[in-house]
């Protein structure tokens, strides 16, 4: 029987399956039906971000009706359907039909918005959703969603948004709609409607009616052409006839089923594929417009406003202005956008400044992970505004000042953009730039002093949400800190305003935790770490696992290397990881701890095994004591570890935080801030693997760096990506990263964040704090063992307050006395970048010949290669191709290969034959294999002299010579006839 009331039901949904097609967001509802497969799940999800939302309808549609089911499935997709805000979809399953009369209105209404669309993209999108919201025209999901798309792509893309969800809502939708056009004064397109626009008349639906079947002369040539489609065949063509019905209501008691005809479908087309508005004028606020105001006049400022508050949005008004002036006056104008981190190109690019300019100015992004074919010259050449990493342009402002064709000038330029130009400082890329301004603007002083033509320079315009302190002490030191910031970028002023009634107030507590009664799985840890040091003869005089313990571990292990004491380097490598794995069974769970450590005795005791078994690789007696040592208390520790009552407080006051967030808001979006890319994974698994938040909705993901320092495998610039545009429409609820999301990157509509044991300055306070950005967020900072963070934060607290006096400080100097002390911090900046060169250019003589250097391994300190040997391919990667090498090391599979868009890739790496040490990778060179040494694995002997903390090829002082391609290619080339 139960079968049969399936099949029945099966019918209804094929029955309706077209009318369900433009009713049903798949997405939404997709998320909400549990008796669906993950893999269907997600499926449906690629369907939707591929195809769109009528292809992803019926692949959902398709996993609903298959067999078997489970039991009540009927009923969970109809509920799935009400909480998703799709209640005419569900009305059409359940049987609660329109009459065919208010059918065929529907879609006469639907028609209206699809021709209307390019004049409803015009509407102040946040207003008008607001209104829907409240008047249950849209759900809460759904205005997030709009809400989000407007954030990230403008109005007009919000509005599209806006239209497509509308139309699936709740029966007499269309008659609200245009009330709430009239009530926010949309007047005009209230009157495209053919509506009357008194507002007595309007709120009546029948006089809406009245005055739509009336055709009166208010309405417009579109709304007469709407109206009279609503008779038209093809839109006939897709409702639900009279008969359909009928045939629907009478399943339920007989079960004997009829034909359902094919019924024609859509052609796929979506309300988001609306022809485009022409481009619209960027309205800003009145604190927006006051700190833009000295850019529009043509003046270097820095502009300082909160994260969030719309600092890009004011920078792409002011491109705007300066290009328009410009072509006003007959002149050509050029804009770079500078930013330091390569997701924020594609962010500036795709969500600021395409959609307000492109249809006015070329507008062109460039980083490392462009794959873009032509120069950068080339780029900058042929388009108005170029957002791009400031590596990129230092590198071609360096060729030009090379004298290379192929470079770029400061005078190619009208307007630079810095953001994030807190960073222009010693050291960082933007201040090598700036320098190179500073250095030509005073270069024209005297210039124009000898009557003479001087270089044109940009126009500059910083964006900073905190330029901090440095760690002053003091007010005077402060204030010094951050004039010396403006002299950098040549400001004239540093903008800040208060956002009044627009600041959302956080809500902040810092949640500290109690001393563990009893750690007895860090106690084992502590057991081995202290076995080792009476092995190796070390003692150490400060807490295990404390940061002193760390620092003097280093030190040990860089003496070792250096002694060429290979007992005591292998300890202190091992004691490195014990130390780590002490720290993380205090922030993350025991078991994952445990994972990392025997990761690292499976990795070392791999070193030892020889791929090919061609041969024997040393293992000397303290690595045997060492594994062995492991080995001896692996069970104590997997016992200890399933224990929940030894697991770390802090753990638990995160669980319990998580928790509140999720169940006391109706749509939770946070951020968790961790120390490590380790323990951003490992916390994401733990959210993953436990039940109760699964239970209320919690969906986790983490975001690390894309840097290659650390041993976990980062994220490209992709994955990146992906994530925070999950974490941006909600299929993502709850991101974990490390402080790669602090600074830059847009995450909006997030209303909690946490730092989970994690305080480094104010800056980062400030950019942490300004995640949060939805109404009522709130900021927790959770203590962990070791971390110090609760005095960290009450210092960064003061120090921020510092930091807003002394910009008011600055503010209230007169503008002579201003002028006069930048002009000061400029001359100091170019006197001590002099200096500085100097000294390069005496390093640089002193450079010791490649012949008076030698590697030795830091696993065995065997000898490997001179200087002479090494040679450098694209000025970056040092390589050793010569046959006498080849024969001391082994190769093995590099499991975390990262694609490059390069024309060389990393094949594996290279590790010593002798001790299995790993000394590099295997790079694979326009078809050539080479052998890439990483100094970082060798002790470096400088003319006797060893060097055992070398972590980068730029701190050895030799001039390696240049690869030579033709010459070893030929060699291979011949080897290989040679073998034939």
């Amino acid at each position: 029987m139960e079968s049969d009331n399936d099949e029945i039901r099966e019918r209804i949904i094929e029955l309706f399956k077209t009318r369900l097609r433009g009713l049903i967001g798949a997405e939404q509802v997709v998320d909400l039906i549990e008796f669906i497969k993950a893999e269907d799940k997600e499926q449906i999800r690629q369907k939707v971000r591929t195809e769109g939302n009528l292809v992803a309808v019926d692949l959902l549609i398709a996993a609903v009706v298959r067999r078997p089911h489970s039991p009540g499935w009927f009923t969970a997709f109809a509920d799935a359907l009400r909480s998703a805000g799709f209640s005419q979809a569900a009305d059409y399953i359940q049987l609660k039909l329109p009459t065919p009369e208010d059918e065929a209105e529907s879609d006469c209404f639907v028609q209206i918005i699809e021709l209307l669309a390019g004049s409803l993209n015009d509407m102040n999108t946040d207003e008008v959703a607001t209104h829907c919201l409240s008047r249950e025209i849209l759900t809460l999901e759904d205005f997030q969603r709009v809400k989000t798309e407007t954030q990230n792509n403008g109005p007009m893309s919000g509005a599209r948004e806006l239209l497509t969800r509308i139309v699936r809502s709740k029966q007499g939708w269309f008659y609200i709609f245009v009330q709430i056009l009239r009530e926010t004064e949309h007047n005009l397109l209230h009157d495209l409607m053919g509506w009357s626009a008194d507002p007595e008349e309007a709120n009546d639906k029948e006089s809406l009616l009245k005055d739509r079947r009336k055709g009166d002369g208010a309405a417009s040539g579109k709304s007469m052409e709407a109206a009279e489609s609503c008779e038209s065949p093809e839109l006939m063509s897709i409702t639900v006839n009279e008969e359909c019905h009928k045939e629907a209501t009478e399943l339920c008691a007989s079960n004997d089923l009829p034909n359902i005809p094919e019924r024609p479908q859509p052609d796929g087309s979506d309300l988001g594929a609306a022809a485009p508005s022409p481009e619209k004028d960027i309205v800003l606020r009145d604190y927006q417009m006051d700190v833009a105001r000295p850019a529009l006049e043509g003046k270097n400022i820095i502009i300082c406003l909160p994260t969030g508050s719309g600092k890009t949005r004011v920078a792409v008004y002011i491109t705007k202005k300066h290009l328009d002036s410009r072509r006003a006056a007959g002149k050509s104008g050029k804009v770079v956008v500078l930013v330091n981190k390569v997701p924020l190109v594609e962010q500036h690019y795709s969500a600021e400044f395409l959609p307000f300019l492109k249809k006015s100015y070329k507008v062109e992004r460039v980083s490392g992970d462009s794959q873009l074919k032509i120069s950068f010259t080339e780029i900058v050449d042929k388009n108005d505004i170029i957002i791009c990493t400031a590596q990129i342009l230092e590198n071609f402002l360096e060729r030009s000042e090379e004298g290379e064709d192929e470079g770029v000038k400061l005078s190619d330029l009208t307007l630079i953009v810095i953001d994030e130009c807190h960073h222009t400082q010693k050291g960082e890329v933007y201040n090598l730039i700036m320098m190179r301004y500073l250095k030509q603007k005073h270069k024209n002083r005297r210039l124009l002093k000898e009557q003479k033509e001087p270089l044109p320079l940009p126009q500059i315009l910083g964006l900073t949400a905190s330029p901090g302190v440095d760690g002053a002490k003091k007010m005077e030191k402060a204030v010094d800190h951050i004039l010396r910031i403006c002299a950098n970028l040549d400001a004239s002023k540093i903008m800040t305003r208060s956002l009044g009634e627009f600041k959302k107030e956080q809500r902040k507590r810092i949640v500290t935790v109690e001393e563990r009664k009893e750690d007895p799985f860090g106690d084992v840890i502590k057991k081995i770490m202290n076995a080792i040091h009476v092995h190796a003869d070390l003692s150490p005089n400060c807490e295990l696992g404390s940061q002193n313990y760390e620092q003097w571990v280093v030190q040990n292990e860089r003496k070792a290397a250096k002694e060429g004491d290979r007992k005591v380097r292998v300890c202190a490598d091992h004691l490195q990881q014990y130390s780590e794995g002490l720290n993380l069974s205090n922030t993350i769970r025991m078991c994952d701890a445990l994972n990392f450590l025997s990761k690292f005795n499976e990795e070392e005791i791999k070193k030892k095994t020889a791929p090919d078994e061609e041969h024997d690789i040393q293992i000397t007696e303290t690595e045997r004591f060492l594994f062995r040592l492991f080995k001896g208390n692996k069970q104590t520790l997997e016992s200890l570890a399933k224990n929940p009552d030894y697991e770390n407080d802090s753990l638990s006051k995160l669980r319990t935080i998580i928790l509140h967030e999720f169940s006391s808001r109706t749509e939770a979006r946070g951020i968790i801030f961790t120390k490590t890319r380790r323990s951003a994974i490992a916390l994401n698994q733990w959210v993953q693997e436990n039940s109760k938040f699964a239970d209320i909705g919690v969906k986790p993901s983490y975001v690390i760096g894309g840097g290659d320092q650390s041993v976990v495998k980062p994220m490209t610039a992709a994955e990146q990506r992906e994530v925070l545009k999950k974490f941006a429409t909600g299929n993502v609820n709850l991101l974990i990263a490390t402080t790669v999301a602090e600074e830059g990157l847009d995450i909006p509509a997030c209303n909690f964040v946490i730092r989970y044991g994690l305080v480094t300055n104010e800056i980062a306070m400030i950019q942490a704090q300004g995640r949060g950005r939805a109404e009522d967020s709130t900021y927790t900072l959770v203590e962990v063992k070791n971390s110090g963070v609760a005095e960290k934060e009450f210092v960064n607290e003061y120090r921020c307050s510092m930091m807003d006096k002394a910009i008011v400080k600055i503010g209230a100097l007169h503008q002579g006395e201003y002028d006069k002390r930048i002009t000061e911090f400029q001359l100091q900046a170019i006197m001590e970048a002099k200096v500085l060169m100097t000294k390069k250019k005496q390093n640089s003589i002193k450079n010791e010949t490649p012949a008076n250097v030698v590697l030795r391994c830091r696993g065995c300190n065997s000898h490997v290669c001179s200087g002479e040997d090494i040679q450098i391919i694209e000025n970056m990667h040092r390589v050793n191709v010569t046959s006498e090498f080849m024969k001391l090391f082994i190769q093995r599979e590099n499991t975390s290969l990262q694609e490059r868009l390069l024309d060389y890739e990393t094949n594996g790496y290279i590790a010593c034959k002798s001790c299995g040490e790993r000394w590099g990778s295997m790079m694979m060179y326009r078809g050539i294999e080479c052998p890439c040494l990483h100094v970082k694995n060798f002790v470096v002997n400088i003319s006797g002299k060893n060097i055992s903390k070398c972590t980068k090829w730029s701190e050895v002082p030799i001039k390696f010579r240049a690869f030579n391609y033709i010459d070893h290619a030929s060699q291979v080339a011949q080897s290989s006839d040679d073998d034939n």
